[in-house]
């Protein structure tokens, strides 16, 4: 119990950097509203780099989480149940973002595209091509886990967050722009279903065809191919 808290805690705060920094950059009334992209890819990374020094040994993310079950480091029903708390801390970090901003929130309805509202919780296409933002999500998610197990096997110690935080960085900037990088279930799925539930007046679809599809499956994809290049070229 204490490993599967730490994985929601991990993934709420990873999250409520994650949407803070978007609803910062949308929203009407904010103290940095229109920062842009470089401000909020660099938010990801730091708060990532953040939540695993505070929580140390987490996936905070099913697809990786996934990625262990099939290195053999986990068993499948730890898997579900990892999984399962990760969505769950991705949807209360969403929730709390929300509260945290409800008077901006509150000075955008009927001003902000309602789309761009939805965007602040989950990821989105920049071209809606289905099959292709599917590979773009497998391939984005494939050298992010392959990278990480690369990263994990370095034992000095503040290393690996601050690996992880520069590959986030380095892969929002230069993969992100087709499908915004989510690599992650609980990063997308979780805000996805808070802002389907949250008293958001006139909110756009939750759009869960292309929500289940691409950062819902591809990462799993993504996951069997990391696995499989750990295990025959790292040698993990």
């Amino acid at each position: 119990m204490h490993q599967l808290m730490a994985e929601f805690m991990g993934t709420a705060l990873m999250i409520v950097f994650g949407v803070g920094v978007h609803a910062d950059t949308v929203l009407n009334d904010t103290k940095y509203h229109g920062s842009g992209h470089l401000f909020a890819i660099t938010t990801w990374a730091f708060g990532i780099t953040i939540a695993l020094f505070i929580f140390g040994n987490v996936t905070i993310n099913p697809a990786m989480a996934f990625c262990q079950f099939l290195l053999g480091n986990m068993d499948f029903p730890t898997f579900l149940e990892t999984a399962v708390f990760q969505i769950l801390g991705g949807i209360v970090g969403a929730i709390i973002v929300y509260i945290m901003y409800a008077d901006s929130f509150k000075h955008s309805y009927g001003k902000v595209d309602p789309v761009a509202i939805r965007n602040i919780f989950s990821t989105s296409p920049a071209v809606r091509n289905l099959p292709r933002n599917f590979f773009v999500e497998f391939f984005d998610t494939f050298i992010f886990l392959t990278s990480i197990l690369a990263i994990s096997r370095i034992k000095t110690p503040g290393v690996v967050p601050i690996a992880v935080g520069i590959l986030v960085w380095a892969l929002g900037m230069g993969l992100g722009g087709p499908t915004g990088f989510a690599m992650n279930q609980a990063r997308d799925i979780g805000p996805r279903i808070a802002h389907a539930i949250l008293p958001i007046p006139d909110k756009a679809d939750s759009d869960w065809q292309y929500g289940i599809l691409v950062p819902g499956i591809a990462p799993f994809f993504g996951a069997v191919a990391a696995a499989l290049f750990a295990t025959f070229y790292l040698g993990i």
